[in-house]
């Protein structure tokens, strides 16, 4: 099972909880509360890699946490969001 990391952006009670994943440009899963952002994040990822692999393309290779924060476009989120390990399916 191939694992990536997301980002979860947990703004204030008057908003969704989000889930993105740096890897996976598009991929985003939400919920009203982190539980459920987390309980959403698998399906989403299984989802957008079914795409990739029905395209014909490649799987991108997840980053390591030490690549990801040497990554500028990233650093700052990872900084000030949770972190979570999410595995397809």
């Amino acid at each position: 099972m191939t694992h990536y990391i997301s980002i979860v952006e947990d703004t204030g009670p008057d908003l969704a909880v989000g889930v993105w994943f740096p890897d996976l440009p598009g991929c985003v899963s939400a919920g009203d509360d982190i539980d459920e952002a987390l309980r959403n994040a698998p399906e989403a990822l299984a989802l957008y890699l079914e795409q990739i692999e029905h395209d014909g393309k490649p799987l991108p290779k997840p980053r390591t946490l030490t690549e990801l924060k040497a990554d500028p476009a990233v650093a700052d989120d990872i900084r000030e969001y949770m972190l979570a390990l999410i595995g397809e399916g």
